[in-house]
């Protein structure tokens, strides 16, 4: 995978296609990018810019943390209710 590009790099050549000076083929070409990586970085300028409806960025990642946050907690959960029926069991059949 390719290394990500600076996020103000980003925003420099998204900011020229907006203008709509040149067609986004030459302006993708010009700055050295694939045409379709530039219209994915005006999708999520839109989505941060509140144009189009979506989760920006900051929200994107908030969200991807709740959740690996969710799942750690989940397996905490798991061990400690097997460990409390172990404990019970134990508790129940004393040796």
């Amino acid at each position: 995978m390719p290394k990500p590009y600076p996020r103000e790099f980003r925003d420099d050549v998204v900011a020229v296609a907006r203008k709509g000076e040149a067609p986004l083929k030459q302006i993708a070409k010009d700055f050295g990018i694939s045409e379709g990586c530039l219209h994915n970085w005006i999708k999520a300028a839109d989505v941060e810019d509140g144009v189009r409806p979506g989760l920006a960025r900051e929200e994107s990642e908030q969200l991807r943390e709740l959740k690996k946050r969710n799942r750690l907690l989940e397996q905490e959960n798991e061990v400690l209710r097997k460990a409390a029926a172990y404990l019970a069991q134990a508790n129940i059949n004393p040796k």
